[in-house]
């Protein structure tokens, strides 16, 4: 093995995203998993709110959503500005 054959580190950003306990190992699997991985990571997602609402009722249905509102109006700017 030479000197220059280290092995690769993924990046920082990364490897910090990784380390988040619950929601780490769904990003790494999104971001080096198969072309399905989106359909399980949608799942998941309705299954937590589905969860929220059982546990805390009412707020927990609608709470989420309302979190939701600025990454819409990000997407609908993003649309709006033809990207």
């Amino acid at each position: 093995m030479a000197a220059t054959d280290f092995p690769t580190r993924p990046p920082l950003l990364n490897r910090l995203v990784f380390a988040i306990p619950l929601f780490g190992w769904m990003a790494k699997e999104m971001a080096e998993g198969g072309a399905d991985i989106w359909f399980f990571a949608i799942a998941a997602v309705v299954c937590m709110w589905g969860c929220s609402t059982l546990l805390f009722g009412l707020p927990g249905f609608y709470l989420p959503a309302v979190l939701f509102v600025p990454v819409m109006f990000l997407i609908l700017i993003l649309i709006s500005r033809g990207k």
